[in-house]
């Protein structure tokens, strides 16, 4: 079922539990990302975008996939709007508008890996269990 553009706007505010009007744009968050140079749309575009309703341009843009989520953006930000949390959201909204967000249990032990960290494992199954 596709949603329209208002929808998914409040559904990335619902998975990232934020408030996009507490942004003062100020750009102290783009001007920290290191990713920068390698998007089309930068971190306080992203929450504005948001806060506009105006986030397909956001979907179907690559820079939702060219942030690092290392978090320079949230660390900088005088307000706490944490726009690295609305990107992942974004993403998540994408992933779960293609119907491919959802992970069974059984799926998991194939998958793993030795070398791999505990920590991805379990982000991983959190993202893809939503």
């Amino acid at each position: 079922m596709e949603k329209n553009e208002k929808e998914l706007a409040q559904l990335i505010q619902e998975i990232s539990g934020l408030n996009p009007k507490k942004c003062m744009k100020c750009g102290k968050c783009s001007g920290a990302c290191p990713a920068f140079h390698e998007m089309e749309y930068h971190p306080h575009q992203f929450v504005d975008m948001v806060d506009r309703g105006d986030v397909n341009r956001l979907l179907e843009s690559k820079s939702i996939w060219m942030c690092l989520t290392c978090f320079a953006c949230v660390e900088r930000c005088p307000r706490d709007v944490k726009p690295a949390n609305f990107i992942e959201a974004a993403r998540l909204a994408l992933i779960r508008q293609q119907g491919c967000n959802h992970l069974k249990d059984e799926a998991v032990p194939p998958l793993l890996d030795e070398e791999m960290p505990q920590q991805a494992i379990v982000s991983a199954y959190r993202k893809f269990k939503k």
